[in-house]
């Protein structure tokens, strides 16, 4: 039996003279046939090239793997974001000229390696007949800058791993070294515009532009980055995995929406999965696979019927649906009571927690999507005995409860200082008292005009959820002004997130549940299956 054919470090020149480095897998057969490009800033070789360079072209697909501009032997220096869409360009007009090129082709990858897919898709020509997209979205800005708020762990974390994994004799052990760094960055105290200096050793270009250029999607250095608006004009064949605890996912579901305004049909898998959970590349190959057959070889057999499906946590089930959000559903308001109550109904009573945060002594996290972490669900009741977090919790559940959609808050509140930031988060408590988080949102504050007495109704977006809540549990909701290191901690002053050093003002919050005040959690009820 003959094998795939490997050459390596091929050059493919850039317009600007720059050239890249890729490897070309290539069929048994030998023949022209559809191609698959995969283009990554993390090298082209390892368990990555072996599992699906070596395994797409098993499947007679010609495979390209690029390194992107900057990295691993390709020329030029590495601007995150910034060069996908012209690079991008022109390696697929150097593709179409290969003799092996069977006429059309599909692109791959996870996470920044789908934002390079999104990045030329809108402008790829009719060639480009599928991509398979997984933990990724067609615009980074919205999740580093999560609600406002200054995404600090997974921006360092990312920067710190890309600027090190070139290094001699480091390699794929960044992955490792990087988190760890980071961590160690973000306790020492340092202002946030010095944290590249603890967790690098040298200032980071990418984490200084992030910085700097805040979550305005109207300036310039985001206008090239952000590919969202050209998602509606993508007319090859999209498929999207995404994982419940992923950093990047509602931005992923926007996608989603937007090609199915677009009336497009994509399909969508999210499993129980987190950004480098390793468990999501298997499902990610053979979904990809079957993908590319059916649209580059006219075999869909191993397509699903239902374009949707879903991992339903508490449940330990997998569901298949016609779309998203799953049909059905309909928003049920869990609103704060008095006493650190939470039910459907509204309060009957006028009622107020109050709570102080000091970002000299920021409020942590424990636990939820981060980047280069495992950000699977985890006790909090470390968290909930501290002060600076209300805690609501509902009566025992009676029967089972499942809550399959988007999820937002509208909260009541009043600051001493109108630069905060609110966070809310929903957890499901079991009978031994275990407090697993879920999902949870952040949005950052500044002045507005409030109703007379300095009272603002704040909508807050949460992940969304596929869960079962199990007879005997409860729902808890948690509302902060903190969650550090995931979030940077606001300083109180309206002062950039960049300012080194400067003061720090604590602020007392106080939210209402009242009648007139009805503060929250509104949750995707779902009729339990089974």
């Amino acid at each position: 039996m003959r094998r795939v054919r490997l050459r390596r470090n091929i050059p493919v020149p850039m317009p600007d003279g720059v050239t890249l480095l890729a490897d070309h897998y290539a069929p048994p057969h030998g023949r022209a046939a559809p191609a698959v490009l995969i283009r990554s800033p993390y090298g082209r070789r390892g368990l990555f090239g072996w599992m699906y360079g070596r395994g797409f072209a098993r499947n007679g697909f010609h495979v390209l793997i690029q390194s992107c501009r900057g990295g691993f032997g390709s020329g030029g220096s590495l601007d995150p974001l910034g060069d996908e869409h012209d690079d991008g360009l022109a390696t697929i007009a150097w593709l179409r000229k290969q003799p092996w090129y069977g006429g059309s082709f599909a692109m791959f990858g996870p996470s920044y390696l789908g934002y390079a897919q999104w990045a030329v898709a809108s402008e790829a020509g009719p060639d480009l007949k599928a991509m398979a997209t997984q933990i990724t979205a067609s615009q980074f800005r919205d999740a580093a800058y999560v609600g406002g708020a200054f995404a600090l762990e997974s921006a360092l974390s990312w920067t710190t791993l890309t600027e090190t994994m070139t290094r001699r004799f480091v390699g794929g052990a960044a992955m490792l070294t990087a988190p760890r760094s980071t961590r160690r960055a973000v306790l020492s105290g340092r202002p946030v515009a010095e944290l590249d200096l603890a967790s690098a050793g040298r200032p980071l270009r990418f984490f200084r532009d992030l910085l700097a250029h805040h979550a305005d999607p109207a300036v310039p250095y985001w206008a090239k980055r952000d590919f969202s608006p050209k998602v509606g004009e993508v007319e090859a064949a999209v498929t999207m995995l995404g994982g419940w605890y992923d950093v990047f996912l509602p931005w992923q579901l926007k996608d989603y929406a937007a090609m199915r305004a677009a009336g497009r049909r994509p399909y969508l898998t999210i499993g129980p999965w987190y950004h480098v959970d390793s468990r999501h590349g298997r499902p990610s190959m053979t979904e990809a696979l079957a993908w590319f057959r059916a649209h580059l070889m006219g075999d869909s057999s191993g397509l699903r019927p239902d374009p949707v499906r879903l991992y339903v946590t508490g449940a330990g089930e997998w569901r298949d649906y016609p779309d998203w959000p799953v049909p059905g559903m309909r928003e049920q308001r869990w609103h704060l009571q008095e006493g650190g109550g939470l039910a459907p109904e509204v309060p009957a009573q006028a009622g107020s927690g109050r709570f102080r945060y000091h970002p000299a002594h920021p409020t942590p996290v424990i636990g939820g999507p981060v980047l280069l972490a495992d950000s699977r669900p985890r006790d909090q009741r470390r968290l909930e005995a501290r002060r600076d977090v209300l805690v609501h919790s509902s009566a025992t559940l009676e029967s089972d409860v499942e809550m399959i959609g988007p999820v937002h808050a509208d909260v009541y509140l009043r600051s001493s200082t109108p630069y905060v930031d609110v966070v809310v988060r929903v957890c499901d408590v079991h009978p031994d008292g275990r407090s697993l988080n879920l999902c949870e949102g952040v949005r950052r504050l500044g002045p507005v005009t409030g109703d007379g007495d300095g009272v603002r109704r704040v909508r807050v977006e949460l992940w969304p959820i596929g869960h079962r809540f199990r007879r005997g549990h409860r729902i808890r909701v948690h509302v902060a002004a903190g969650a550090y290191p995931t979030i940077a901690r606001n300083p109180g002053t309206g002062e950039p997130v960049d300012a080194a050093g400067g003061p720090m003002v604590p602020a007392d919050v106080e939210v209402f549940h009242s009648p007139d005040r009805p503060s929250a959690v509104v949750l995707p009820l779902c009729a339990p299956r089974g």
